[in-house]
């Protein structure tokens, strides 16, 4: 009373800064984006313990949750964290470049994770459909043609105006997949050069696999691979084959057993793969002998198989030793390719002299323990069930996805249990297209992704539409996977507190049944979870979530935040479970 009533300006600028400071806080606390920023890292304690608490029951904490993510700059538009080059010298990891180390899987700490959306490449547009993307992608989706002037001589892929093609050559046959695997059928005398030979070939491991031809070209006679290479030189090949729509995965033959149980291919292939298979005492073939079945084969297009300069027949040499060493025989040899066959019993193992290497693996070590588990240069014998009946005793495809497969006991279920669990997934997959009905065509999903997939019901329900499906069974559950390789399907081990091994934009649909639940039981962030399945999620990809109420309503807080749209939402007549169907909607950065 009685001062001067102007404003005060020392005053005035003291409450603008303090608006500012509100406001730049308010911005990272909500992930707004502030022009000119680019990739936000950040450490996400205060996010984390939030991103679980609501699940914990806590609804009223609506202000807790983001309005919107930051996008990350364009740098990051092909990022995989845990196969990412950069993390590796940030965190100045002491690897073996010799072993293969640098290209298996090293995950960001918690601090250094990415709370930001990966943005498509400028001009993206909607994948071609199956089965014309077999033969064709957009090159705005990946766009990277080194590998068509690399491998011009070889026909891997061509480059054609505003699309890359693929004419289906690869290293060791030029003139066609097709024709090559028809050559490997009339090498093993299979009737009318099928490779399947009447459904006995189902399941087949294509290491180093290029950009999958091999693999696309089997799926026409009823054989499904899982295409396999690292994240390499060659760095997109994993990217090309799954924009195509063929079953592929990344990951590389270093120190650490494949994340597949033991048992689980009929056949291997390896077409000038560039594997040094005698290193470390033949630890990299013994893999391949732990994950083919009884009587399984492994059909190497290689130099060494068919050349006649000294070094080639080194090789050639210590290979066939060691393969003796190990049982095998070759069954097949013509041109370029030589073909081995494992035996059908342990009657072999036990005839060996003793002290013959590699020896057999100890009593104790389980051949199914993959998730992080270094490999062992040993033989795994087989079960006394697969010794006695000198093979897996799997039905021939397709009867073998609906038939209760011998290694049921092994996991404590019965025939009667494997049939209920696949009626009530066809139950539940039918009415899941229902709601997906108003949003979907014959073609508009071709790449499945189930997240939790249990004995595999909910991909074997879908065997009348024309998908595949990563089936992904969690590290510390039940080795169900096993189960799933035996009905004819594919998948592998994983742990969601951490990302996946494949590339942003890589799945048409995801299907996540209690995996929210399962997260945050074990403390991870469920708001992780979801930037993970939006990396992972195409542009109008959709997301079905099945899971407990208060899981569902903490997804539905980030749908706006994620750029998601909720095409249904419905009780699932469970004990209080519910599902929601999702769309991402496409968007440029």
């Amino acid at each position: 009373r009685g001062r001067n009533k102007a404003p005060n300006k020392q005053l005035l600028s003291i409450v603008l800064l303090l608006f500012g400071l509100l406001y730049f806080s308010l911005c990272i606390y909500f992930g707004v984006q502030i022009p000119g920023e680019s990739a936000l890292q950040y450490g996400k304690q205060s996010l984390r313990k939030f991103g679980s608490s609501y699940l914990n029951g806590h609804e009223d904490d609506d202000f807790l949750f983001p309005k919107s993510f930051p996008v990350c700059d364009d740098r990051h538009t092909e990022l995989i964290p845990c196969l990412d080059r950069n993390l590796l010298y940030q965190r100045r990891l002491k690897l073996d470049f010799s072993l293969m180390e640098h290209y298996e899987r090293h995950c960001p700490l918690p601090e250094r994770r990415y709370n930001c959306r990966i943005p498509p490449p400028p001009g993206y547009k909607i994948p071609i459909k199956w089965p014309k993307s077999r033969d064709e992608v957009w090159k705005a989706n990946i766009p990277h043609t080194h590998l068509a002037r690399e491998k011009s001589d070889q026909n891997w892929m061509v480059v054609k105006g505003n699309k890359i093609r693929f004419p289906g050559g690869g290293t060791h046959f030029h003139y066609g997949a097709d024709k090559y695997i028809a050559s490997i059928a009339n090498m093993l005398k299979f009737r009318n050069n099928n490779l399947n030979n009447g459904g006995k070939i189902r399941t087949v491991l294509d290491v180093g696999c290029g950009v999958a031809s091999f693999g696309g070209y089997l799926l026409s006679s009823d054989i499904i691979a899982m295409s396999l290479a690292p994240n390499d030189a060659h760095e997109n090949q994993i990217q090309f084959a799954l924009e195509r729509g063929i079953p592929a995965h990344l990951g590389v033959l270093g120190t650490k057993r494949l994340p597949y149980p033991s048992r689980s291919f009929e056949l291997a292939h390896c077409s000038r793969c560039r594997i040094d298979w005698l290193q470390r005492d033949g630890i990299l073939f013994l893999e391949l002998d732990r994950l083919l079945r009884p009587g399984g084969y492994f059909v190497y297009s290689s130099p060494e198989a068919y050349a006649r300069d000294e070094e080639d027949q080194r090789i050639w040499r210590r290979m066939s030793a060691l393969a003796g060493n190990m049982c095998w025989r070759v069954v097949a040899k013509q041109n370029q390719t030589v073909v081995w066959q494992k035996p059908s019993s342990n009657r072999c193992y036990f005839e060996r002299k003793n002290g013959t290497r590699p020896p057999l693996c100890r009593d104790d070590d389980d051949p199914d323990a993959v998730w992080d588990v270094r490999m062992e240069a040993c033989i795994t014998p087989y079960s006394k069930h697969d010794h006695k009946t000198r093979g897996s005793g799997l039905a021939p495809w397709p009867a073998r996805l609906t038939s209760p497969p011998p290694r049921l006991t092994d996991i404590g279920y019965s025939s009667e249990m494997f049939k209920n669990d696949s009626d009530l997934w066809v139950e539940r997959v039918d009415r899941y297209w229902r709601l997906l009905g108003p949003k979907i065509e014959g073609d508009t999903i071709r790449n499945v992704m189930d997240m939790r997939a249990d004995l595999g019901s909910f991909a074997a329900a879908l065997k009348n539409k024309d998908v595949w499906v990563m089936n992904v069974a969690p590290e510390d559950g039940p080795r169900t996977l096993k189960i799933i390789f035996d009905r004819g399907l594919i998948g592998t081990t994983h742990d969601w507190c951490e990302a996946f091994s494949t590339y942003p934009r890589t799945y048409d649909l995801l299907h996540a049944w209690s995996v929210f639940s399962d997260v945050t039981k074990r403390g991870c962030s469920g708001e992780d979870l979801l930037l993970e399945m939006d990396r992972i999620l195409r542009p109008a990809g959709f997301a079905i979530i099945r899971d407990t109420t208060s899981a569902v309503e903490f997804v539905k807080k980030y749908l706006t935040a994620l750029r998601w749209e909720a095409v249904a939402v419905e009780a699932a007549g469970e004990d209080d479970a519910v599902v929601i169907v999702i769309e991402k909607k496409t968007w440029i950065s």
